[in-house]
């Protein structure tokens, strides 16, 4: 697919407030902060995973939303996310495991797709796609906006 054309049907989509809208309808609103505490002690507990200040911000706004979609998206399915990470209890080793693959520390932040794919945060606010596989969102903004508007992340290939 032409990258042009998914940057200017992109653009063309923000402009009309789609993200805000979508945002907004899963809970969020301008200065929206939540406390983080409690996520950090249950996904601590382990000693896998520790939350650093980029997933600490990143739930402080975002964490509890609750985005429904569904539908055609520009390069892939739009599908619904929560940043719930209570919802990855158990799973810390998944992501302690990646985080050594490709040295970054990742911390759980939710699930997509209903739980088919779970989403974490480096310490640069980079979103990923976890799974036996991993792909990349980019800097937070940029992984909200191709969440919302069904823009797939880029395949990380970690093989040696």
């Amino acid at each position: 697919m032409d990258q042009a054309w998914i940057d200017a049907t992109a653009t063309s989509l923000r402009k009309t407030g789609v993200i805000e809208e979508t945002l907004r309808a899963g809970g969020w609103s301008p200065g929206r902060r939540v406390p983080t505490d409690g996520w950090r002690e249950r996904l601590e507990e382990t000693g896998l995973v520790r939350m650093h200040e980029a997933a600490r911000a990143f739930l402080a706004e975002f964490g509890g939303l609750d985005v429904w979609l569904s539908g055609p998206g520009i390069t892939c399915a739009k599908t619904s996310f929560h940043f719930d990470p209570d919802k990855l209890i158990g799973e810390e080793d998944r992501f302690a495991a990646w985080s050594a693959e490709i040295g970054r520390a990742l911390f759980p932040i939710g699930e997509l797709d209903h739980g088919r794919f779970f989403l974490g945060i480096d310490e640069n606010s980079e979103i990923y796609l976890v799974e036996t596989w991993l792909a990349a969102f980019g800097p937070a903004q940029d992984a909200l906006e191709k969440l919302i508007l069904g823009i797939a992340p880029e395949h990380i290939d970690t093989a040696d």
